[in-house]
C-alpha cells in the first residue's frame, strides 16, 4: 500500500532529481501527443450517435440533412479551437493551467457562468454514461437477436429484455472505473477508436451494398412525409439534437488537453491538430454512414442502423459490428465519466487530505484501488445502470443530451472564454461574429430540446420501467 503524494508539489524545494519527472505545475510529467489526444477525441466523438444519423437524415431529407451535418461539424471544430486556447490562462505556454472545463470557466469568466458550466457539464456526462449503457446493451442484445432471426426467420419477434446485458456492461465498467485517470486509459481509448471505425465501416459497407441491391438511392428531398405536421416538426427538431450529440466532445476537451506533454509546442497547438484530424475523420465517417444509411433505407431508416435491424444478413457481420460497438462503448464510457470521477475525488482529497480511506491506494498495472474510489465509482456505475434500465430509449436520450448541452458547452462558454482570454474588442467584427454564433446556437439548442422532449414523452407513455 502506498500513499498518494499531494496534488501540488513545489519545484522550489530543491529536489532536482524529482523535478525532472514533474511538469511546471508540480504534477507528474504529462506524455500525451497529437496521436493520443486524437484517439481520446475519436473515442468520445465516434460513438453510438453515428448509428442514429440515418434516422436523423430521414427526418430532414437529402438537402437539409447533409447541410445540417456539415454546419454542426464546422461549428464544433471552430468552437473547439477557441476552447483549446483557454487551457492556460494568459500566455499559451507559461500561463496557469486549467485542468478541467469548469476550472477554465472559473479562471477566465467566473461568476454565474461557473455554475452554468458545472451543472450542464456534469449532468451531460452522467447522461452520456446512461445513454452509452443503453446503447451497449442494445448492441449486445442485437447479437442474440441476429442469431434468432437467422435460424427462425425475419418475421419471428425474437424479443428479449436488455436488462441483463445492462448489468453485464455495468460490471465491466466497475472494473475499468478503477483506472484512476485519463493518463492511464490512453490504451483503452486507442482500442475503442479502432472499434468505432470497425463498426462504422461495417455499417457503411452494408449501406452501400443495400443501396446497390436497391438499384439506386432511396429517400426524398424533404424526408419523412407520411406523418402529421406536428410530428414532422418534432422529429426534425429531435434530429438536430441527434446530430449535435454525434459531434459533441467539448465537455471532455479540456480534460483531454490536460494529458498533452508540456510545451513546446503549446498544448493549444497540439490540441488544434488533434481536433482537426479527429473532426475531419469523424465528419467523413458521419457523412458516409448517415447518408448511405439513408440511401439504403430511405424514410424507413431505423433509429439505430445496426440494432434496429435494417440489416439481417450476413448475420455474422452484423454480430461483429455490434460486438465492436459494445467494446467501443466500454472505453467511451470511461472517457466521459473520468471528469466526474476526478471532480468528486479531488474535492474529497482537499476536504480530508490526511484520510487513508481516500488517499491510500493499491496499484496493480493500470488500476489504482482505494477504499473511497472503489466505493464511490462502483456506486456511480450502479446508479447509471439502474437509470438506464428504467429509460431504455436510445434515440430520444441521444437527442435530448445533444440538444440540452449544445449551446452552453459547445458554443456559448467557449466563445465567451475566448473573447475574455484574447481581449476581443467589443463591437469589432470578430466580437459581433462570435456573439451571432452564440445566439444562433441558443436558438438551435432550444428548438432541438423541445423536439427531443416531445419524442421522449411520446415514447414514455407506452413504456413500463425495467421491462427491458
Amino acid at each position: 500500500m502506498v500513499m498518494i503524494e499531494p496534488l501540488e508539489v513545489s519545484l522550489e524545494a530543491g529536489n532536482a532529481s524529482d523535478s525532472a519527472a514533474l511538469d511546471d505545475d508540480g504534477r507528474p510529467r504529462r506524455t500525451g501527443t497529437t496521436c493520443t489526444a486524437t484517439a481520446h477525441i475519436v473515442t468520445a466523438v465516434i460513438g453510438s450517435g453515428v448509428l442514429s444519423l440515418p434516422w436523423a437524415t430521414a427526418q430532414l431529407g437529402w438537402i437539409a440533412g447533409p447541410a445540417v451535418m456539415a454546419v454542426f461539424g464546422a461549428v464544433t471544430y471552430y468552437t473547439s479551437t477557441l476552447q483549446a486556447e483557454c487551457y492556460r490562462t494568459g500566455d499559451a505556454e507559461t500561463g496557469r493551467r486549467n485542468y478541467t472545463y469548469i476550472e477554465a470557466v472559473r479562471s477566465i469568466l467566473g461568476g454565474a457562468k461557473v455554475k452554468l458550466c458545472g451543472v450542464i457539464q456534469y449532468a451531460n456526462l452522467i447522461g452520456v454514461a446512461i445513454g452509452y449503457t443503453i446503447a451497449a446493451s442494445i448492441s449486445m442484445n442485437a447479437i442474440r437477436r441476429a442469431g434468432c432471426f437467422h435460424v427462425s426467420g425475419h418475421n419471428v419477434p425474437c424479443h428479449s429484455s436488455s436488462n441483463m446485458f445492462m448489468i453485464v456492461f455495468g460490471v465491466v465498467e466497475i472494473v475499468f472505473s478503477q483506472i484512476p485517470d485519463f493518463n492511464e486509459i490512453w490504451w483503452l481509448s486507442i482500442v475503442a477508436a479502432v472499434m468505432s471505425f470497425t463498426y462504422s465501416g461495417i455499417g457503411l459497407g452494408l449501406g452501400i451494398a443495400q443501396t446497390v441491391a436497391n438499384g439506386g438511392f432511396a429517400g426524398t428531398i424533404a424526408g419523412v412525409a407520411n406523418v402529421t405536421v406536428a410530428q414532422k416538426v418534432w422529429r426534425s427538431l429531435q434530429a438536430l439534437g441527434n446530430i449535435a450529440f454525434a459531434f459533441a466532445f467539448s465537455n471532455v476537451l479540456t480534460e483531454i488537453q490536460d494529458t498533452i506533454k508540456a510545451p513546446p509546442p503549446s498544448e493549444a497547438a497540439v490540441m488544434k491538430k488533434a481536433t482537426a484530424a479527429s473532426v475531419a475523420a469523424t465528419s467523413a465517417f458521419y457523412a458516409a454512414c448517415g447518408w448511405m444509411g439513408y440511401a439504403a433505407f430511405g424514410n424507413a431508416a431505423p433509429d439505430n442502423l445496426l440494432t434496429g435491424f435494417g440489416f439481417y444478413e450476413p448475420y455474422w457481420l452484423v454480430d461483429v459490428a455490434n460486438a465492436a460497438i459494445a467494446v467501443h462503448l466500454v472505453g467511451a464510457y470511461q472517457v466521459f465519466v473520468q471528469p466526474v470521477f476526478a471532480f468528486v475525488e479531488r474535492s474529497a482529497s482537499r476536504r480530508w487530505p490526511d484520510s487513508a480511506i481516500i488517499n491510500r491506494e493499491l496499484r496493480v498495472g493500470p488500476f489504482a484501488v482505494s477504499a473511497f474510489r472503489l466505493a464511490w465509482r462502483t456506486a456511480f456505475v450502479c446508479l447509471t445502470t439502474v437509470v438506464a434500465m428504467s429509460l431504455p430509449f436510445f434515440g430520444v436520450v441521444v437527442g435530448l443530451l445533444g440538444s440540452i448541452s449544445f449551446w452552453p458547452l459547445t458554443v456559448y462558454l467557449p466563445t465567451e472564454m475566448y473573447i475574455k482570454q484574447r481581449d476581443v474588442r467589443r463591437g469589432s467584427a470578430r466580437w459581433i461574429g462570435l456573439k451571432l454564433l452564440a445566439g444562433a446556437g441558443l436558438v438551435v439548442s432550444v428548438a432541438a430540446t423541445v423536439g427531443s422532449v416531445a419524442g421522449f414523452v411520446g415514447q414514455f407513455k407506452n413504456f413500463r420501467p425495467f421491462s427491458g
